[in-house]
Order: C-alpha cells, then sequence, then structure tokens
C-alpha cells in the first residue's frame, strides 16, 4: 500500500477514498503526534478548520472538528474559505493547527484533508507520516471538561482575511474594472470583497456555489467565460480562480489569457522595482516556459529552478531566502505576505502594478514572450530507464545543441503511468513540433516495453 499523504495532503473521491471515518481519525491522529510532540504543552490546544464550496466538505468538516475535540482540542470552524484563508488564520490567530478540506481545482466529486502547522506551514513529511501510523490505534480519550469545544465562525474571520490582503497593497485599484471568475469555489465571497474592498469597479461571474458547481468548466481551469466576459463589460483585466483559491490566472482586455509564467514576471519586476525582491531571485518549476527565464536574465534577475509542484517551489523559497516563487498554473507565492499559494493575494498584486504603472495588462505581460512549445506523451515505456539510457541521454543532448540558447528540452517520466513526457521549446512552432517528434521516436524506441 502507498502513502496515504500525497504531495498535497489526503485527495480522493469523497465518502470512497476520503471518508467521514477516515477524516474524524486522521484528526484525532494529528491531535495526538502534535501532543506527544509537545506542541500543546503549557496552553489548551486549539484548532482552525476550514473547506471549499463541495457539498461533501460539510460532513467532511464536521468529521474532522468531532475528531480534534475528542481529542481536546478547541475548535474553530470558519466555513467556506479559500485554503490560503486558512493558512493566513491558522498564523494570525496563533492557533495550533489548520485543516483544510479542499480537493483544489479537481472535479466536485474529490475532496481533501490537509493540514498546517502552527503559523501557516504545510506539516512536514515526517509529521503526516507519524499521523499515519497512528490511524485505528487505542488511546486514551479526554473526559469531562478536557474534551474540547467545537465554535461556529460568524464571518468575522473572512473579515480578517480580506483586511490581510488590502493591507499588502502599495497601490489601489480605484479607477480599475476587474472581471473576476470565482469557480463558484472558497473565494466567491471573500474574492469579490477583496477587489471592491481595494476600490476596483468588479464584474463577477461564477460566484453562487451550490455544493456541486465547484470547478465546473470555471475557473481557472477552464477560463473561457472569464474571458469573454472581460471583452464583454470592457474589463481592464480578468482574473480566475480554482476551488480552493490557491491560483490565479489572468486575462488581458483583449481577453488573451495571461498565465503563471507571465504574472510571476510581471510581479517580479513590480517587486525588484519596489527593492523587495528577495536576493533579485525568482523560484520556478522546470515546466516555466523559457521565455519567462530569458525575460527574467534581461532583467538582471535570476531564476532558480525546481521541480514540478508548490512543495518544491515553497521548499526552495524557505531554503534560499527567496520571497517570489511559483507555477505555470497561476499557484504563486508572495512569501512577504502568505505561506502558501493565494489567488486573491495574486490578483490584488497584479492589479496593484497596472494601476501603479498605468500599462495595461497587456503590455506588462508582454515582457515574457513566451517560447512554441510542444508536448508528446510517450506511453508503453519503462519510464525507469530515461535517465540512464546513452542513446537517449544522446539524443538529447544533439538536440539542445541544436536549439542552442533559444530553446530547450526536457524528459519527464510520469509520477503514476507508464510514460514518459517530452516537452520541446524552441524558436519556431515547426522546430518545437519536429524535434519533439524526433525525440519521442527515439523514447519509444529505447524504452519501449516490447523492444
Amino acid at each position: 500500500m502507498g502513502r496515504l499523504f500525497g504531495t498535497d495532503g489526503v485527495r480522493g473521491l469523497a465518502n470512497k477514498d476520503v471518508t467521514a471515518e477516515l477524516a474524524l481519525d486522521l484528526a484525532v491522529a494529528a491531535a495526538r503526534v502534535l501532543a506527544t510532540r509537545g506542541a500543546f504543552e503549557g496552553h489548551r490546544p486549539r484548532a482552525v478548520v476550514g473547506r471549499d464550496s463541495r457539498v461533501s466538505g460539510e460532513f467532511l468538516a464536521a468529521a474532522v472538528a468531532a475528531g480534534l475535540a475528542s481529542a481536546g482540542v478547541d475548535v474553530n470552524n470558519v466555513g467556506v474559505l479559500p485554503t490560503p484563508a486558512v493558512a493566513f488564520l491558522t498564523g494570525a490567530m496563533d492557533v495550533d493547527l489548520g485543516v483544510v478540506l479542499s480537493a483544489s481545482h479537481n472535479p466536485m466529486p474529490d475532496n481533501g484533508v490537509k493540514f498546517l502547522a502552527r503559523g501557516g506551514h504545510k506539516l512536514d513529511d515526517e509529521l503526516e507520516d507519524a499521523i499515519e501510523q497512528l490511524l485505528g490505534d487505542a488511546w486514551d480519550r479526554p473526559l469531562g471538561g478536557s474534551v474540547g469545544h467545537i465554535r461556529v465562525d460568524t464571518g468575522r474571520a473572512g473579515d480578517a482575511y480580506v483586511e490581510h490582503l488590502i493591507g499588502t497593497l502599495r497601490t489601489r485599484l480605484d479607477g480599475l474594472r476587474i472581471a473576476v471568475d470565482c469557480a463558484n469555489g472558497a473565494a466567491s465571497e471573500v474574492g469579490p470583497a477583496a477587489l471592491r474592498e481595494a476600490g476596483a469597479d468588479v464584474v463577477v461571474i461564477n460566484a453562487s456555489p451550490d455544493g456541486r458547481n465547484i470547478n465546473e468548466k470555471c475557473g481557472s481551469t477552464h477560463p473561457e467565460q472569464l474571458q469573454a466576459a472581460v471583452v464583454a463589460s470592457g474589463a481592464d483585466l480578468g482574473v480566475a480562480f480554482d476551488g480552493d483559491a490557491d491560483r490565479c490566472l489572468a486575462v488581458d482586455a483583449t481577453g488573451a489569457l495571461v498565465d503563471g509564467d507571465q504574472i510571476m514576471g510581471v510581479l517580479a519586476l513590480a517587486e525588484r522595482d519596489a527593492g523587495s525582491l528577495a536576493h533579485d531571485t525568482l523560484v520556478t518549476t522546470v515546466m516555466s516556459n523559457l521565455g519567462l527565464r530569458l525575460a527574467m536574465r534581461d532583467a538582471g534577475i535570476a531564476t532558480v529552478e525546481t521541480a514540478v509542484g508548490d512543495r518544491y517551489v515553497l521548499e526552495a523559497m524557505r531554503a534560499g531566502g527567496y520571497s517570489l516563487g511559483g507555477e505555470q498554473s497561476g499557484h504563486i507565492i508572495l512569501a512577504a505576505h502568505a505561506t502558501t499559494g493565494d489567488g486573491i493575494l495574486t490578483a490584488l498584486q497584479l492589479a496593484s502594478r497596472v494601476a501603479a504603472t498605468g500599462a495595461s495588462l497587456t503590455e506588462l505581460a508582454g515582457v515574457v514572450q513566451r517560447l512554441p512549445q510542444t508536448l508528446v506523451n510517450v506511453k508503453g515505456v519503462d519510464k525507469a530507464r530515461a535517465a540512464a539510457d546513452e542513446a537517449l541521454l544522446d539524443a538529447v543532448h544533439a538536440a539542445e545543441v541544436a536549439l542552442g540558447d533559444r530553446g530547450r528540452v526536457l524528459l519527464r517520466p510520469s509520477g503514476t503511468e507508464p510514460l514518459v513526457r517530452v516537452m520541446v521549446e524552441a524558436g519556431t512552432q515547426d522546430d518545437a513540433d519536429r524535434v519533439a517528434h524526433e525525440l519521442a521516436a527515439v523514447v519509444s524506441d529505447r524504452l519501449g516495453l516490447d523492444a
């Protein structure tokens, strides 16, 4: 059996993989682990529990709250709020534990459980493993007045989060019209509220969650509605969140998509100009377009590259003391203001740069000239040999030499399937297509399971 915790907590099909029983047991185990590590010494333990708008989040949040209270932890159930809001509250309220019930950008039937340590940071792998090992074990339960209380928040937590977001702005958004797609998710109330509080004229779509329509053909994974809304409303720009609002993609006034790479480019230049880009460095993943790296190099900004996954970006940022990093997907971390990716924070900072410069988002995003990219998935191969086959490595090297500094090659074995992803960026789409398919043929020939 594989590890229960993935890169972003425990996630799966709600009421099958992620059940009420599992949520309760995870909460109990988490409280017990933190207690044995001394996290609760000298005070009565407290936790914040929040969720996205999935209908399954109702019973899962109730189960988590019950599990924590049964282990002697006082619980503040803040209801539907973005993942980064729960992370912020975990730190701002100085509680011992934060818990988020969400499957982020996944389809509605999924859900997940994610724990946050004091300060709002994700639990270390070692603590997650310790929680998993305690699941189902017998334990001495607290009795009488030693059990925890459960309090349901009346909206003050959301107000505190919005106030925090507004406090990060250098320039208000007065005079800007911004369209926002809330994905019928966790940002449906606080997202538009923050933008309005910052001074923007806000056009809102997909902010009517019914428990079943989260991420349904909307939000950052389906920006088509937002693109149309921006053009129809004459907005200066648009922003789209995912279900738990830890991601943000944007749309310029023409309806063109502005992805996470371009947003990072805009924010990196803004932070550099303000003197707040730590070490004049941006942290990206290997999947960020080469155009972003070239733009940053031309601007005198260094880039640090990590494996795919926001956790690896955050690890590199914390290790190097960097202030800005993220992914092409729009999961962007501004370390001065958040411990995780925050879509609403990203939207505010992006719009603030538009307001401060007087330039359009089209102009600002244009600093990142994306190179043509081709991705080919080669199936039915022994992915374990991808990093060791000399003939394949020679072919990759030859392709890289031919592409020069205006192109690159990336071979990535899938983490879940017997396939290798071949990604090529080049000066022209024809070159990217040609090189990608040539290398895919080599991968198939050298690593094919029937070879």
